[in-house]
């Protein structure tokens, strides 16, 4: 019996191994960052040496980096209040606190046209589509995009930014809030002023330690090439669907994408029953977000991208990283149009 193959990196990713070392590490670390004996100067330090391996992974030397519990609080903490624009695509932490009017075109980019009231995400994570970022952005979720893609916070030219660890290998459970220096948010968890007064309750460091490992072990990869031959897999997997399934298309293929991630459309189709029929077959994909109580419905990305109900219905998403081979990649392709016809002799 073949190994199952884990196919849903944009949900959640394996927990990199040097992040686990950093969290058992930090185990042992005893004291609480706000405390003045030496216990705690030592958990301060640890605190600080992350925040500083977060910056420098992200290019945001100089930024203030405040951690929370994810990027959906980071999200919170960033918009509520503030009224600004996002468009259908965002995701659902960031059209919770805006108003969903910025256009998208077909290939899922969205036209900004306020920057300064404006959010908008830097990848998207059910199609991939990476955006261009105007200067003078008010917010970007950087979530999908770090780790995957070269990036530099000083140089994006938003003001803050949002990220989570469990995206690039690091523990569920950690996020963090980057704000260009100046810039600042009304705290929403008040207390013992702890992250500069901005985000109180003690800080989660063993979550954080694994957040920093995770992020710079990320940034080597990157900076190695592992992502190109994510791509590679990527295309492999599209070449091998669409020579033999001349009905389905790709989200946002004609636009940048990430490098692991492919959304497939088979009108008729519907996702969830793909996806059920590939959980079988060994192999964990998604119908899109998996932020939603593990309900399965039709992406909101892929109406706003002007698919039908019944197409948008009927897409499930691969998302891949550096741990997967291109025998599963191979093995998902076979599995995929054998079940896709099965599908179409029932249906006929």
């Amino acid at each position: 019996m073949q190994p199952r193959a884990y196919l849903d990196w944009n949900a959640t990713t394996p927990l990199r191994p040097e992040a686990r070392a950093a969290m058992i590490a930090a185990m042992d670390v005893v004291g609480n960052p706000s405390s003045v004996h030496a216990e705690g100067r030592g958990a301060k330090a640890l605190l600080e040496r992350a925040r500083g391996q977060i910056a420098a992974a992200l290019g945001a030397e100089g930024a203030d980096i405040v951690f929370t519990s994810s990027a959906t609080e980071s999200a919170a903490l960033a918009l509520a209040g503030r009224n600004l624009a996002s468009a259908a695509v965002e995701h659902d932490a960031v059209l919770a606190w805006t108003e969903a009017s910025l256009p998208v075109d077909g290939q899922g980019r969205v036209t900004v046209t306020d920057a300064g009231r404006s959010t908008l995400q830097l990848a998207n994570s059910e199609t991939g589509v990476v955006q261009d970022l105007p200067q003078g952005l008010a917010v970007s979720d950087l979530t999908q995009a770090l780790g995957k893609l070269p990036l530099a916070f000083n140089w994006l030219g938003c003001d803050i930014g949002l990220v989570s660890a469990h995206k690039l290998g690091g523990p569920k459970g950690t996020g963090a809030l980057v704000l260009r220096r100046g810039i600042d948010f009304a705290a929403q968890l008040k207390g013992g002023g702890q992250e500069m007064g901005r985000r109180a309750g003690t800080e989660n460091l063993i979550g954080i330690a694994g957040f920093a490992a995770a992020a710079e072990a990320a940034s080597r990869d990157l900076a190695n090439g592992i992502w190109d031959e994510v791509a590679e897999l990527r295309n492999i997997l599209e070449l091998a669907v669409e020579s033999c399934a001349e009905d389905v298309t790709f989200a946002g293929k004609g636009a940048p994408r990430l490098p692991n991630t492919t959304t497939m459309i088979c009108p008729g189709w519907k996702g969830e029953t793909q996806v059920m029929q590939m959980d079988l077959a060994g192999f964990a994909v998604s119908a899109g977000s998996a932020c939603s109580s593990g309900k399965v419905r039709a992406s909101r990305t892929l109406a706003a991208m002007g698919h039908d109900a019944a197409a948008a219905a009927s897409a499930i998403r691969v998302s891949i990283g550096p741990g997967t081979t291109r025998d599963e990649i191979e093995r998902l392709a076979e599995a995929w149009l054998k079940a896709r016809a099965r599908h179409r002799a029932r249906a006929a």
